[in-house]
This record gives C-alpha cells, sequence and structure tokens, in this order.
C-alpha cells in the first residue's frame, strides 16, 4: 500500500508562478498513492482558478473517499477568518485534505489552537521582517479499511512557529489516541524528524530531505505510526510540478 503526503503550495509552480490543474493532476498521477494527505489546499479561491482542487486530486487517483476540511474561510492574504465548518456553501477556503482508494468507514476534525496574536517573522536577508497573523490549524481523522487492516489515519499542517507547533502536535496525539487504533499520522509538521517522534511517541516510515524543493535540506513532511506491524518497505521524495515542497512516498506492508 502507497502512502504519500504533500504540500501543493495551492497547486502553485515555484518556477513560473502558475497554477493550472492539469499539473496537480501530472503530479497525483505520478505519486500514484492509495492514501494522500494534501496541504495548502484552496477551494474556489481566485488564484487557483476557483478550482476544487480537493476534487481534482481525487479524480486524479480514483479516490474512493476524500475530506477537504477548512483552516480558513476567505482568501489567504485578504480578508479571511477562522473556518468552523459551519460555512455557507459556495464560501472561499484554503486548509487540508485526505484522500483514500479505500472506504473511510469515519471522518472527524480536530481543531488546533493558533497563535493569538500577530509576532514579527524574521526572513533571510537584511531588514527582512514580516508582521504575520498566523492561519488557523487543523487536522482531518479517518477510519479506513486498507489491505493492511483497519487504520486510523490523520493529516495535519502545523504551525511554522517553534513551540507552538510542539503544542499542537501534543494536542494533537492527545486526541488521536482517543481513536481506535493503530494509527498513523501524515502531513506537513514543520519539525525535523528527531523533535517529531519525540513528541508524538510515533515511528517514522519514511526519511529524506523534502523541503525545499529544488534541493533539499530538511524534512518537513511526515509519515508515523504507532503499529509496530507495519514495514516500510521503500521511502522517497519526487521532485513534482508543483510546490516548494516534495512529496513523501512510503510504500508499506504488514509482517
Amino acid at each position: 500500500m502507497r502512502m504519500a503526503t504533500f504540500n501543493i503550495l495551492h497547486g502553485r509552480s515555484v518556477h513560473d508562478g502558475v497554477v493550472h490543474p492539469d499539473r496537480l493532476v501530472d503530479a497525483i498521477r505520478q505519486l500514484d498513492p492509495d492514501v494522500l494527505a494534501l496541504q495548502e489546499v484552496d477551494l474556489d479561491q481566485p488564484r487557483s482558478g476557483m478550482s476544487d482542487l480537493t476534487a481534482v486530486a481525487a479524480a486524479a487517483m480514483e479516490a474512493a473517499s476524500h475530506r477537504f476540511v477548512a483552516a480558513i474561510a476567505g482568501t489567504p492574504g485578504a480578508t479571511w477568518m477562522a473556518a468552523t465548518g459551519r460555512e455557507q456553501p459556495g464560501t472561499s477556503a484554503y486548509g487540508i485534505a485526505l484522500l483514500s482508494r479505500y472506504p473511510a468507514v469515519d471522518w472527524q476534525v480536530v481543531r488546533l489552537p493558533r497563535v493569538p496574536m500577530k509576532f514579527p517573522m524574521y526572513l533571510r536577508g537584511p531588514n527582512r521582517v514580516q508582521v504575520v497573523n498566523e492561519e488557523p490549524r487543523a487536522a482531518v481523522v479517518a477510519r479506513l479499511e486498507t489491505p493492511v487492516g483497519p487504520l486510523t489515519v490523520a493529516n495535519t499542517h502545523l504551525s511554522f512557529v517553534p513551540g507552538w507547533n510542539r503544542r499542537q502536535l501534543r494536542l494533537l496525539m492527545r486526541d488521536l489516541r482517543g481513536f481506535p487504533g493503530p494509527h498513523v499520522l501524515m502531513g506537513d509538521l514543520n519539525m525535523p524528524p528527531a523533535r517529531v517522534g519525540r513528541l508524538s511517541g510515533l515511528r517514522s516510515l519514511g526519511e529524506t530531505l523534502t523541503f525545499p524543493a529544488d534541493r533539499p535540506e530538511m524534512q518537513l513532511d511526515h509519515i508515523l505510526t504507532d503499529d509496530g506491524g507495519l514495514r516500510a518497505d521503500s521511502c522517497s521524495a519526487p521532485e513534482l510540478p508543483i510546490s516548494d515542497h516534495r512529496a513523501l512516498v512510503v510504500d508499506i506492508s504488514r509482517h
């Protein structure tokens, strides 16, 4: 069974700045995942052609089950508010998605705490300080019937703010352990493997560099489990036609 996590940067290429759904389709078909976690996913946003990127990805991989969860309602970088799940149909949104070729018997959403105030972020280069209004964060959780047995799979995109992402991960793990096991956690966790393993208590199914896409220097994207019977048969991080991240891809089996 192939599992993949991919921060898609709302389908944008960092080389020409263009968003085109066909590039997302090509990327998903190259990955050929059975279970796919996506982050930075647009719904009805002008910058991505008003596309439903979750539906585009679901069609590309022929998913039997999929779910988009908005972290914000509105337009990133303009007017937005924290999503609640009670938005009117047709509301522009941005968030995460979980897709599967296997049936989902249950779906849950976990809302994570966000940084409660604007703060300065220091970028590379001289005098480059940006005031950031950190976006809300969420996790989508599914109970999947898979060839390696039932799995509770969670996908999330944690804050890039040190300390705050650690708090979010601890709280997510507390909630995740309340769902039936075994568990798999996927997503852009914005932390290196050693820290993720220590805070989550989970075992990595694949370690390889994923960011930045052109010349990866670190691993921010992870697939982890508490299932001692799952084995990673292969792990890769292919460069794809979109995003500033590489996807993390793991082929797993049970032994």
